[in-house]
């Protein structure tokens, strides 16, 4: 049996010091490779839920035309209610779909709210229930498109007035 040499020794120190040197490298690379993954994933579905936002508050933009329209005395053309109730409920259910359940109870709470008022006119008993909804599912979508531990725009006015 022969003994190792010192060049022997240091030959295969190296290899294991190399072998160790690139797992560490792959590991790092694998968790930056990672993090960026997750970020890229939470990106999308924030602009995914920007976009489900959007698209209702259009609808809903649209319901409130329509509403403005009647109280002025303007007449619409016919369709127009159902096709903008319609819009609303579908814009309502992609909402229900992409974002968290506190957004989407406000966003059905808001389409509840213009749907009564499509349907029973002018009521003036409806109109602050409507203002509220609005306003709840506005604070909800600040809240579901701020980022994780951050303060909505309208959160961070309020503690600075309060602070002041």
């Amino acid at each position: 049996m022969e003994t190792l040499t010192g060049g022997t020794a240091l030959a295969l120190a190296g290899v294991a010091l190399g072998t160790l040197g690139t797992l560490i490298g792959q590991h790092l690379a694998t968790r930056v490779e990672n993090r960026r993954h997750q970020w890229e994933r939470a990106a999308t579905e924030r602009a995914e839920r920007k976009a489900a936002i959007m698209d209702f508050l259009g609808s809903a933009q649209r319901i409130e035309l329509v509403l403005d329209s009647r109280n002025l005395g303007l007449s619409d053309a016919c369709g127009t209610d159902e096709e903008a109730l319609h819009d609303l409920w579908l814009a309502t259910k992609a909402v229900e779909l992409v974002c968290a359940n506190e957004t989407a109870e406000a966003a059905r709470d808001y389409a509840g709210a213009l749907h009564a008022r499509v349907r029973g006119g002018t009521a003036s008993a409806a109109r602050p229930a409507k203002r509220e909804r609005r306003a709840a599912f506005m604070e909800a979508a600040r809240h579901e498109l701020s980022g994780p531990g951050q303060r909505s725009p309208a959160a961070s006015r309020r503690y600075s007035v309060i602070g002041s």
